[in-house]
């Protein structure tokens, strides 16, 4: 059934909620896990289960991604299989950005309109998860649905922070309460004995969706509202056939740094919730890269990805990411290093001592802990980066300090001597 399927990956608005790592690049092409994108994540998912028509939208600072998706991407030449980007275009009808996730699609719709397809599975671009979506559109048939929406069972004290969903025993949701405070022990639904078990007995939806194609030309082409989650969805709820596909494996939302920073630290763990090592990868850019090389490092519970040069002394609990170079005596725990474009040569490195300036990467007898180091950095020696107490949050020149996480941004260069 996924060769009558297509796909739409929404990038979606600014990414201000990951500021600093969305001020250049838009949210599904931000690094995650050292050697790929948010995006690979939903286009993974999809490859896997047998999707490969398969669309990207966004509209912010679009460049990398569109790079990403170009270099990445690539089918037999007698194949339909594709994953192209759609940014936001003014046309004849539409002179207007994108303002949601449902504008978006509608905007979209003549892009879609050209390919043969009887289902439209939207998924979000800043998502941690596996799902084999081939199961959702088996059950989509079966129980006759003409929309279909994931969701996982959560917690009581999770409900503020979603949609939830109201289903019978039949799995057809019969109504929709977007992120209630309080008074909401009646939105409880039936779910698996383990879910119930652990109390997780409320349905979040997750922002997956799967529509008949008919009903979502008619919905997006019968009305103007902008959003899937807040408006579409409610409003279909009444009138159409709306059915619940319980997930209960790891998913989570990585639309803030906090929620970033601990996905991606969860990785180290020793069997991590997220499974970079199941049959089902990832998939992203195959890059012809030497392998990493190590020397008097102590470490515990990391992840070194393709390319580095470490001489650190001792590097816990962090993933290091690809062309990352790490100087000699220097000290790295609980951070995401996401690694360089390119290496500087020799003479550039010679140089930039000569000139006492750093080289990229991070120099030697640094103390680096609870931060993100973006790409492309130039970090010199004897650093201290977060290792004294709980900093206040605030946005500076070349760093920003998030619920007491620091990013350095993107290219930024951290002098010798820096304490922050």
């Amino acid at each position: 059934m996924t060769s009558k399927v297509i796909s739409i990956v929404l990038g979606g608005g600014q990414g201000s909620r990951l500021a600093p790592l969305t001020q250049t690049r838009s949210k599904p092409a931000v690094p995650i896990a050292g050697k790929y994108r948010l995006v690979d994540i939903p286009i993974s998912n999809c490859l896997h289960s047998g999707i490969d028509r398969i669309y990207v939208l966004t509209q912010f600072n679009s460049a990398s991604l569109n790079k990403h998706i170009k270099n990445t991407y690539h089918f037999s030449t007698f194949s339909t299989a594709f994953v192209d980007i759609l940014a936001a275009e003014q046309t004849p009808t539409s002179g207007n950005w994108f303002q949601g996730t449902a504008d978006a699609v509608r905007q979209s719709l003549h892009h879609l309109a050209v390919h043969e397809f009887d289902y439209v599975l939207i998924l979000s671009g800043d998502q941690l998860y596996q799902m084999d979506f081939d199961e959702m559109i088996q059950q989509h048939i079966e129980k006759g649905a003409e929309i279909s929406i994931a969701t996982i069972p959560v917690h009581a004290n999770d409900v503020p922070g979603f949609g939830i969903l109201k289903t019978d025993e039949n799995s057809h949701i019969t109504a929709f309460i977007e992120k209630p405070k309080s008074d909401f022990e009646s939105w409880a639904s039936e779910v698996s004995p383990e879910m119930a078990e652990q109390g997780r007995v409320y349905l979040a939806s997750m922002g997956i969706y799967l529509f008949n194609r008919d009903l979502l030309f008619q919905i997006l082409e019968s009305n103007d509202h902008p959003d899937f989650g807040k408006e579409i969805i409610p409003d279909s709820i009444v009138g159409n056939k709306v059915v619940s596909y319980q997930y209960e494996g790891y998913w989570t939302d990585i639309g803030t740094i906090p929620s970033f920073f601990e996905a991606n630290l969860g990785l180290t763990d020793d069997i991590p919730k997220f499974n970079l090592f199941d049959k089902n990868h990832i998939f992203t850019r195959a890059r012809m890269l030497p392998p990493t090389k190590i020397s008097d490092t102590h470490l515990e519970k990391s992840i070194i990805a393709d390319g580095c040069i470490i001489n650190a002394s001792h590097i816990k609990h962090s993933i290091i990411g690809i062309r990352t170079r790490v100087g000699f005596n220097t000290q790295i725990e609980s951070c995401y290093v996401m690694g360089s474009d390119n290496y500087q040569t020799l003479e550039d490195i010679e140089l930039a001592k000569a000139n006492n300036v750093p080289a990229m990467g991070i120099g030697d007898g640094c103390c680096i802990k609870n931060a993100i180091i973006d790409k492309n950095t130039y970090i010199g020696d004897n650093v201290t980066i977060n290792c004294g107490g709980k900093l206040p949050d605030g946005d500076h020149e070349t760093y920003a300090v998030v619920d007491g996480i620091v990013i350095i941004k993107k290219r930024a260069t951290i002098p010798s001597g820096t304490v922050i």
